[in-house]
C-alpha cells in the first residue's frame, strides 16, 4: 500500500501511521508518502483524514507500477528518457577501461558520432579471481578525464560496498550489475543518491524478484531508476545467455521505470550484437547498452563480445534507421 499524505500534516501522525503499519516514511518535495507491504489492503479509520489518497497493490511491486505512476521521466543534464519521450539513449563503450589510449579513443569515436555515454568498469566483478578485476579509483580518474575532455556523462558499475561512494562520486548513472542485484547495502546506498540508477536483471532473476530489487531503490527515495534486461541463463549453451525480450515486454506493460536492453551481454559474442541491438531499438525502449573496443582481440574482460569501431559505426547507422521507422530517436 501507497498512502499519499495530505499538505501540512504534524510531523508525529506521520511517524505514527508509519510506525503503525510498519511502513516505510518518505518525504518527496511533492508530498510525503508511507509505503508497507503489499498484505496491508487497509489503511485503519482513525488515520484516513490524513491520507490524499490510497493506493493498494497485489504484491511488492508497488512504487515502480504504473498504477501508482504512469511513467517516469529521467534527466541527464540536456538528455532525457522516459516519460511521455520516444528517446533510446544509446551507452556504448567497452567492458573496462583498461588504459589511457583505448578509452581516449573510445571516448573520441563517441565524441565523433554525437553519443553522450561512455560505458566502461573501473571495479569488475569477474567469475575468476584470475582475472582482470579492473583499474579501481584509477579508471574512475581516467573516465573523468575523457568526460571533461570530451564532454560525456559517464556510466560505471558498483562491484561492491566498498567503493560505491567513489562509482556514486566519479559517475554520471551509476550501475548495480546482474551479480550484485541482490546485495542490499549497494541497492540501499543507491536509493540514498538522486543521480540515475541502472539496475540490471541477474541472470537467475525472476521479473518479480527484479522489480523489487528496484522497489529497495525507490523506498529509499531514489526515483530515478533505470531496468536493464541483460540476458538471463537458460538450457542453450550456443550463447553466453539468452536475451528475454518477453521481459521488455512486461516491464513496459506493468512498470513505470524506463528500460535499456544490453545484446553485448546477452548474446556473449560480437558477430550477434549488430542484429541484436536492431530487434532492441525496434522494442520502443529508453536505452542501449552496447561494449566497444578500439580492438577486441586485446581486450582485458569479456572480448568475445565487443564489437571494434568500425562496427560499431555500422550498428549505430543500422539502429538509427530503425528507431526512426518506429518514431523514436537514438540520443
Amino acid at each position: 500500500m501507497i498512502i499519499e499524505i495530505k499538505v501540512n500534516t504534524d510531523k508525529q501522525i506521520l511517524e505514527q501511521i508509519a510506525s503503525e503499519l510498519q511502513g516505510i516514511l518518505i518525504h518527496k518535495p511533492e508530498g510525503d508518502i508511507i509505503i508497507t507491504g503489499s498484505k496491508t489492503k487497509k489503511l485503519p479509520e482513525k488515520f484516513n483524514e490524513f491520507a490524499e489518497k490510497i493506493y493498494v497493490f497485489e504484491n511488492d511491486m508497488q512504487l515502480s507500477s504504473r498504477q501508482y505512476r504512469s511513467k517516469r521521466e529521467i534527466r541527464f543534464g540536456e538528455l532525457v528518457i522516459g516519460g511521455i519521450h520516444k528517446n533510446t539513449l544509446l551507452m556504448a563503450g567497452p567492458c573496462a577501461v583498461e588504459n589511457h589510449e583505448m578509452i581516449d579513443k573510445t571516448a573520441l569515436l563517441l565524441k565523433e558520432l554525437n553519443i553522450k555515454v561512455l560505458r566502461a568498469g573501473a571495479y569488475k566483478p569477474r567469475t575468476s579471481p584470475y582475472s582482470f578485476q579492473g583499474l579501481g579509483l584509477d579508471g574512475l580518474k581516467l573516465l573523468d578525464k575523457m568526460r571533461k575532455i570530451y564532454d560525456l556523462k559517464i556510466i560505471s558499475e558498483v562491484r561492491d560496498s566498498t567503493h560505491a561512494d567513489e562509482v556514486i562520486a566519479y559517475s554520471d548513472i551509476v550501475q548495480i550489475g546482474a551479480k550484485s542485484m541482490y546485495d542490499h547495502g549497494i541497492l540501499r546506498k543507491c536509493g540514498k543518491t538522486r543521480k540515475p540508477v541502472l539496475l540490471k536483471r541477474g541472470f537467475g532473476t525472476t521479473l518479480q524478484e527484479f522489480v523489487q530489487a528496484a522497489e529497495f531503490i525507490l523506498s529509499e527515495g531514489n526515483d530515478n531508476v533505470i531496468l536493464c534486461e541483460r540476458g538471463i541463463r537458460t538450457f542453450e549453451n550456443k550463447t553466453r545467455f539468452t536475451l528475454d525480450l518477453c521481459c521488455a515486454a512486461y516491464l513496459k506493460q506493468y512498470t513505470n521505470l524506463p528500460i535499456v536492453l544490453d545484446p553485448s551481454h546477452a548474446i556473449g559474442y560480437a558477430y550477434g550484437v549488430h542484429d541484436l541491438a536492431r530487434a532492441c531499438v525496434a522494442m520502443g525502449v529508453d536505452g542501449l547498452l552496447i561494449e566497444v573496443h578500439p580492438d577486441p582481440s586485446q581486450a582485458k574482460s569479456d572480448a568475445s563480445q565487443q564489437i571494434n569501431h568500425e562496427e560499431f559505426k555500422r550498428v549505430f547507422e543500422s539502429i538509427k534507421a530503425v528507431a526512426n521507422a518506429i518514431g523514436y530517436k537514438i540520443i
